[in-house]
C-alpha cells in the first residue's frame, strides 16, 4: 500500500522531533507516533518480552520496567535486535493500519519514526517524502541527559545505537535544522509546510 500523503519524520534521539510534531499539530497536521505505539505494544505483548529477557526486567508486580530493559538493549546490539524482532512486526502493522485511515482524508500527515532508515526506509514504509530533524550531536546528547535523566555515558550509548545523523541527512528527501531558537524552528516548519504540494 502506497502512503501517498505520508511524510516520514525522523532524526537522532534528542533532535527535537517531539517539538516539531507539537508545532505541526498547531497547524492542523496529524502524526502517527512510533514511540507511543512501541510503548503500547510492549505492554500488550509483555509476556513475550519477559519470556525472552527474563523476570529481571520487571518490578515486584511483574510489570516491565522500561529503564531496566533499556539498560540491557542499549548495551548490546544483539539484545536490541532480539527485542526488535519481537516488537517491530506489531509496531509496523499498527503504524500501517493507522496510516491507512489517514490516507482516506487525502491530506498530508506525518509518521514520526525515529528508526525510519534503520528499519528499511521507504521500502518498509512507502511514504511520499522523508524529513530529518537535524541537531548537532553535542546538543542532542545534552538534551537527552536533561530530558531522560541519563548519565552522559548512557546518552552517548543510546545515540550510538542509531544510525548517525549525518547518514540520515544524506538519505532524507528534506532536512529541517533544529540548532537555534524555538522561533527559528517554527519559521523553518512554516516554510516547509508551505512548500508541500497542495
Amino acid at each position: 500500500m502506497e502512503l501517498k500523503h505520508a511524510i516520514a519524520l525522523t532524526g537522532s534521539i534528542g533532535s527535537g522531533k517531539s517539538t516539531l510534531v507539537n508545532f505541526l499539530a498547531l497547524y492542523g497536521y496529524k502524526s502517527i507516533c512510533a514511540d507511543t505505539i512501541s510503548h503500547q505494544m510492549l505492554e500488550k505483548h509483555s509476556a513475550e518480552v519477559i519470556e525472552a529477557f527474563g523476570e529481571g526486567i520487571t518490578n515486584k508486580n511483574g510489570v516491565i520496567e522500561r529503564k531496566k530493559l533499556g539498560a540491557i538493549i542499549f548495551a548490546s546490539p544483539k539484545e536490541r535486535e532480539k527485542l526488535e524482532s519481537i516488537l517491530h512486526p506489531y509496531i509496523y502493522q499498527e503504524i500501517l493500519a493507522q496510516a491507512k485511515e489517514l490516507e482516506k482524508k487525502g491530506v498530508w500527515y506525518f509518521l514520526d519514526i525515529p528508526l525510519f532508515f534503520e528499519v528499511g526506509g521507504k521500502e518498509a514504509y512507502p511514504v511520499a517524502r522523508s524529513l530529518v530533524v537535524y541537531t548537532p550531536v553535542k546538543e542532542a546528547i545534552e538534551r537527552v541527559v536533561q530530558r531522560d535523566n541519563l548519565t552522559l555515558e548512557e546518552a552517548k550509548m543510546r545515540l550510538e545505537a542509531q544510525m548517525s545523523i549525518e547518514e540520515k541527512c544524506r538519505l532524507a528527501d528534506d532536512i529541517i535544522g533544529n540548532d537555534g531558537t524555538l522561533r527559528a524552528l517554527q519559521q523553518r516548519i512554516e516554510s516547509y509546510i508551505n512548500s508541500l504540494p497542495k
